[in-house]
């Protein structure tokens, strides 16, 4: 399978990986590689995938936002995340005596799927352009035009990125810094 690598490298959540893995594969869905994590699909639709931090790994649910959480376990990742939701895991034995919990939100998360279910998420136009950026894309059509051909996620990222800037001296030198990038059809992480 194309994901086994995922599986068999060393990192510290190896042992993790794999009982969580042995729980998803159990519940029906197909197994690829997105991301460079373990993915998993039903009928070529995102489910949920598998992937690891620092202080933990998780299941990421692609439309978790939707999914009843009775338990209250699932995390928005950041304020930014609008549909995906985790379950996060800091050892092997919290997964190992939570199997029929995490079994019951992988087979509702199934359900959701399939019934074609999907969060209205938030369209670019509805975020807000820092005035520093504002004032740019008013003075220089060039990248107005460049950065309204971007794809919305790409637009977002830029938007997000320099709204999070506190000073405006800070959210100038972003923009700056950005300006080729986004002149060169490109998103933040390009």
């Amino acid at each position: 399978m194309e994901a086994d690598w995922f599986f068999t490298k060393d990192t510290k959540w190896q042992e993790e990986y794999s009982e969580l893995r042995l729980l998803v594969l159990d519940c029906g869905l197909i197994e690829t590689l997105k991301w460079g994590c373990p993915c998993y699909v039903v009928q070529k639709s995102n489910v949920v995938l598998i992937h690891g931090f620092k202080d933990y790994c998780a299941l990421l649910f692609m439309q978790g936002a939707l999914m009843k959480d009775d338990q209250g376990l699932l995390i928005q990742q950041t304020a930014n995340v609008q549909s995906a939701r985790q379950l996060r895991f800091k050892n092997v034995e919290e997964i190992l005596t939570s199997k029929s919990i995490i079994t019951s939100y992988i087979k509702e998360a199934i359900k959701i799927d399939k019934a074609g279910l999907k969060l209205e998420l938030k369209e670019t136009a509805e975020y807000e352009i820092p005035y520093e950026f504002k004032n740019v894309l008013r003075n220089m059509p060039e990248v107005k035009d460049a950065f309204y051909s971007l794809t919305p996620g790409r637009q977002r990222g830029y938007l997000l990125y320099f709204s999070a800037a506190k000073q405006a001296k800070t959210r100038e030198a972003r923009v700056e810094k950005y300006l080729q990038h986004i002149l060169d059809g490109k998103g933040l992480d390009d």
